[in-house]
C-alpha cells in the first residue's frame, strides 16, 4: 500500500467534482490523472453512498473514498472505517417517520432500501439523477445500517429535537442525511490520515455545500466551488470557478497540483 504522497486532495461530488448532469467530464477525468501523476493521493468526500459512486470512481479511476459524511471509508478495496447505527436507535426514528408520513431510507456498504415511495422521495432521488431504491420497510432490522436519508420538506426540528444523537445535513428541499453525531466529512478525513499514516502532508479540499464546511475549515487548503453556498465561500482559502466552468481544474492550477 503507498503511502508516500505528496498531498491529498479531498473532492465533494454533487455540484462539485460532477457536473449539472452527475457526470465526470473528460477535463476532469484528465485532472484527476495528472494528480495521480504528480503523487498526490485524489479522495472521494461524499454524502452519497459506496453503490452510488461507482461510475464517479471508474471514470477518475479514484480507489479511495469516504462516504456516506464520514461514516465508511475504504482506501484500494479495502474498508478502512464504519461507523453503525444501532437497530433500536432506527426503530425510534422510523416511528417518528411514519407519524409525520415522512420516508426514511437506508443505507449501507452496499444497498439501499427505504421506507416507501412518495412524491417526496421521488424528487429526491431524481434530483441527484440516482435510481429510486426498492422498498422494505424492515431492511433496518437485519442489516448493518451506516447512514439513514429522511425524506421531508419541513420537520428538520422535530428530528434534532427527539434524537439528538445523530447529525443532521440537509442536503436538498427533499432530504437530510442523518449520521451518528461525531461523522462528519472531517472525521472521516482524520479517519482515513490516520489509518493511511499521512498526517504530516499537506492537505486540499474542494467543496459546494453545508456537509463541506467541516472539511474546509479543517484541510490546509481550502477550495470552494463558484457555485457554492456563501458560508462554504468563507471557510475558503480559494473560491474557484463554478464545477460548470472548469472549477475543479482551476483550483488545482491555483495551487499548482497540476
Amino acid at each position: 500500500m503507498q503511502t508516500n504522497y505528496q498531498g491529498v486532495v479531498f473532492f465533494d461530488l454533487d455540484n462539485t467534482l460532477l457536473d449539472d448532469h452527475s457526470q465526470v467530464t473528460a477535463e476532469v477525468a484528465a485532472a484527476i490523472q495528472q494528480l495521480r501523476h504528480n503523487n498526490l493521493l485524489p479522495v472521494i468526500n461524499t454524502g452519497r453512498a459506496p453503490r452510488e459512486i461507482l461510475e464517479t470512481r471508474q471514470a477518475t479511476g479514484i480507489d479511495t473514498f469516504i462516504s456516506l459524511n464520514g461514516s465508511y471509508l475504504e482506501h484500494e478495496h479495502q474498508s478502512v472505517y464504519q461507523s453503525p447505527i444501532a437497530t433500536d436507535l432506527i426503530t425510534g426514528v422510523v416511528e417518528l417517520a411514519n407519524q409525520l408520513d415522512d420516508g426514511v431510507s437506508f443505507y449501507t456498504t452496499s444497498e439501499i432500501r427505504t421506507l416507501k415511495t412518495d412524491e417526496n422521495v421521488n424528487s429526491a432521488y431524481n434530483l441527484i439523477h440516482t435510481e429510486i431504491p426498492e422498498v422494505d420497510p424492515d431492511f433496518y432490522q437485519n442489516n448493518v445500517i451506516l447512514m439513514l436519508l429522511l425524506l421531508n420538506r419541513h420537520h428538520d426540528q422535530a428530528y434534532a429535537e427527539k434524537f439528538p444523537q445523530f447529525t443532521y445535513y440537509r442536503n436538498s428541499p427533499y432530504s437530510i442525511d442523518t449520521v451518528l453525531a461525531g461523522n462528519s466529512k472531517m472525521n472521516g478525513i482524520k479517519q482515513l490520515l490516520h489509518r493511511l499514516k499521512l498526517e504530516d502532508v499537506p492537505t486540499y479540499g474542494f467543496g459546494d455545500g453545508p456537509n463541506d464546511l467541516s472539511m474546509l475549515e479543517f484541510v490546509d487548503h481550502a477550495v470552494a466551488m463558484g457555485n457554492g453556498i456563501p458560508e462554504a465561500k468563507a471557510a475558503a482559502e480559494f473560491v474557484t470557478t463554478a464545477n460548470t466552468d472548469h472549477g475543479i481544474v482551476n483550483g488545482l492550477r491555483h495551487f499548482k497540483l497540476i
